[in-house]
């Protein structure tokens, strides 16, 4: 994969886990939290197509295909977090403007049109920017990736930033989920599952996912349930 070979991009994510997990004592966010986050992406922007939900980009007329639409979600997801190499504060604002000349130097390898480049490359840039708890998603692709982003906090990953070794509600909680399988939904394109051991695990749910969730502009298409140890115990329809 292009990303994964660039020195440039490794060295940011690397930045990033140690501004955020050397330095602030954090869970991650590096390497290993950019390839969850852009498989997890890629899987629900595929559930939402064959649910029959069209990327807006294809929509507004700035991307000519499928493939894409899953090269913005690809792209986004895999660079969200590179702004935590700067600081943890306003790491997205930070993100998109460094991801600007990464996408400048590798899109051009991919896309024949410098159109067609640039308009890619602010899809791109806003999924970043839009990952951000308070701002509003403008496209599904942006809502993809800031959900994907969220679905991220099985086996201590948690998205809720967490001191590592020290025991509190952040820390129980993101211990407590085990899994977190997305799906094909009953009554809607996607379904994502959380399993946990505790309901302490809930406290995860709802201040990590249902924020992103509320500002993605994709909730009316997802389904969240919550088990614990096996029994369901909550689900979530979002309007």
């Amino acid at each position: 994969m292009l990303l994964e070979e660039d020195v440039e991009v490794q060295q940011l994510l690397r930045m990033s886990n140690i501004m955020a997990v050397t330095r602030l004592k954090y869970n991650d966010h590096g390497p290993v939290h950019a390839r969850i986050v852009a498989g997890s992406a890629l899987e629900i922007l595929d559930l939402l197509v064959k649910g029959g939900v069209e990327p807006t980009t294809i929509r507004d007329n700035v991307a000519s295909s499928l493939e894409e639409s899953m090269l913005v979600v690809l792209l986004a997801s895999y660079l969200h977090d590179i702004g935590n190499s700067i600081h943890r504060d306003n790491h997205e604002f930070h993100g998109y403007i460094l991801a600007k000349d990464i996408l400048d130097r590798i899109l051009p390898d991919i896309i024949d049109s410098k159109h067609k480049v640039y308009a890619l490359r602010q899809e791109i840039l806003h999924a970043i920017y839009s990952t951000d708890y308070d701002v509003r998603c403008l496209t599904v692709e942006a809502g993809v990736v800031k959900i994907a982003d969220g679905t991220d906090m099985a086996e201590g990953r948690a998205r809720v930033p967490y001191r590592l070794g020290k025991i509190d509600m952040h820390s129980v909680s993101a211990l407590s989920i085990k899994r977190v399988d997305i799906e094909k939904g009953a009554s809607r394109p996607v379904r994502i599952n959380v399993y946990m051991t505790d309901k302490a695990g809930l406290f995860q749910v709802l201040e990590v996912l249902m924020p992103k969730v509320n500002t993605s502009g994709i909730g009316r298409y997802l389904e969240i349930s919550v088990y614990v140890n096996g029994s369901e115990l909550v689900t979530y329809i979002p309007e």
